[in-house]
């Protein structure tokens, strides 16, 4: 699997600017600046995930229907149509909602704040990991040679669709992480087998 690792213009946003928003639908990408895109096909399900300026957005489309996470921030052009929950993210925060279509959200988030003297170990320790293994995008010039960045990560099962998500703010000192689980539910049964 190739990963792609970009530079993107730099971001005013910050940790208080985002909110958690589930669809149970789908949203135009005209409404994103999208930075990068990874697509992911398994037998039950395809999976589209964005990232965003230091935000993301994953949809699942799945014989049941279609299933929008975003993190970003809160937009007056945002439809309320198949608007499932939203919410601002504060400290740390577990999310489970059972969806219309059958399937199962499951969200664990949390905001970190840390010290002048431990965020630049732990940002770095990320950032080495996020370039070896994931989706990751940086936005911005260094802010004492840490720039902000977004890194996206994901396990794709039969029956299961896991995301884990970093988006780092250097000039807060501050990592939003996010750990997503949709679970499909059975298989839809053939009327006639």
């Amino acid at each position: 699997m190739e990963w792609q690792v970009e530079r993107n213009p730099p971001t005013k946003q910050r940790v208080d600017d985002l909110h958690f928003f589930l669809f149970e639908r789908t949203l135009h990408p005209e409404l994103f600046e999208i930075a990068t895109v990874k697509r992911v096909e398994q037998r039950r399900y395809q999976a589209e995930i964005w990232i965003l300026q230091c935000a993301h957005a994953v949809t699942v489309h799945t014989a049941r229907g279609a299933v929008m996470e975003l993190i970003a921030p809160e937009m007056q052009i945002l439809p309320k149509t198949g608007l499932a929950t939203s919410f601002r993210f504060r400290g740390e925060r577990d999310h489970v909602q059972a969806l219309d279509s059958g399937m199962r959200y499951i969200l664990s988030s949390q905001v970190e704040r840390m010290t002048p003297q431990v965020f630049p170990s732990t940002f770095r320790e990320l950032h080495r990991h996020a370039q070896r293994k994931g989706f990751f995008v940086e936005f911005g010039e260094p802010i004492d040679g840490m720039t902000a960045f977004s890194f996206v990560d994901f396990e794709a099962r039969d029956h299961e669709f896991h995301v884990y998500a970093f988006h780092a703010f250097p000039s807060d000192l501050t990592l939003l992480k996010t750990q997503s689980i949709l679970e499909l539910g059975p298989e839809p049964r053939d009327r006639f087998g």
